[in-house]
């Protein structure tokens, strides 16, 4: 990375970040799977700078101006409140699975083996409070067609449907949380994005389900893994997974308040656990079993055992 590049994304980024409420710890070189220069900074809360995540960028990117500022600078504010979170790095599936996401690899790069399609590595854990190894290393991949409908190919603009479409393939039993093993991969296909509505389509959600999976985040992220800490309800990318909206969200936590479930912070965007909620540990332990049960193939356990036609 040049000296000049280097010096002219720092800039951007440092400006964005603070006008944000986040400041730029630390900076330095990478290289995207390709080998080609990247910066990766160190972004933390100005307000808690302890509290951090990693954005890494394209040595060469400019968003100086016009839509993929603004894309970046929404980024940016979003990740400000997610920060506040107790595990900014963890989100729920609809099947009552808390997920660690990281090692992620951006940018995107062009796939290697030939085919028409572009991918970021990266890896999700089991988050269940105790010492799991369970975890998925993923290849994410989309077509250079429906590469098209994305602005650029860089984390602020592709990080939120990535990790929705893993939520998503966790949710088919399409991808497994294993000790170890190889790369699985998650296709991010047209079926996830409307044409018509210009925008990412996951899971058509009920009240209920939403209801659920408010439940359900708050009893893990917050009773569970962030010591009782507030975890942020009206996060754009759960309502982006559950087909739903920012407001219809602060509704459904309205609601599961209502149940005595939870506990809303003055602003009503954050919550913490109720005495009542954490009593349902039992009922979230078996959930979590079943889901576990659910993505393991069971053609493997068929095979192991010599129960095959092949």
């Amino acid at each position: 990375m040049s000296t000049v590049a280097q010096t002219a994304l720092a800039g951007l980024v440092e400006a964005a970040a603070k006008a944000a409420g986040l400041v730029a710890v630390s900076s330095e070189e990478g290289k995207d799977f390709s080998g080609g220069p990247t910066a990766r900074f160190t972004l933390g809360l100005a307000a808690n700078p302890a509290k951090t995540q990693t954005l890494e960028l394209s040595a060469a990117f400019n968003f100086s101006q016009g839509p993929l500022k603004n894309v970046v600078e929404s980024y940016l504010q979003e990740s400000a409140v997610r920060l506040k979170n107790p595990r900014p790095d963890c989100y729920m599936t609809l099947h009552s699975l808390p997920l660690s996401f990281g090692k992620f690899e951006w940018p995107f790069h062009a796939s290697t083996s030939g085919a028409d399609t572009y991918i970021v590595h990266g890896e999700v854990r089991l988050e269940d409070g105790k010492e799991s190894v369970l975890h998925a290393k993923v290849a994410a991949s989309m077509t250079v067609t429906f590469a098209e409908v994305v602005a650029a190919l860089e984390q602020p603009f592709a990080e939120s449907f990535i990790y929705n479409a893993v939520r998503k393939t966790m949710d088919q039993g399409q991808l497994e949380l294993v000790k170890s093993g190889n790369r699985q991969p998650v296709p991010v296909t047209t079926r996830y994005y409307s044409s018509k509505q210009k925008r990412f389509i996951f899971n058509d959600t009920s009240d209920a389900q939403r209801q659920e999976f408010l439940a359900s985040k708050v009893f893990w992220l917050s009773g569970v893994l962030g010591g009782g800490e507030p975890v942020w309800l009206a996060d754009p990318r759960d309502a982006q997974y559950l087909n739903t909206t920012v407001e219809d969200l602060k509704k459904t936590a309205s609601a599961v308040a209502g149940e005595g479930m939870i506990r809303l912070a003055a602003d009503t965007e954050f919550a913490t656990p109720t005495d009542a909620l954490m009593g349902l540990k039992d009922g979230y332990e078996h959930e979590l079993a079943d889901a576990l049960k659910f993505i393991k193939p069971s053609f493997n356990e068929e095979m192991r055992a010599g129960h095959t036609n092949m």
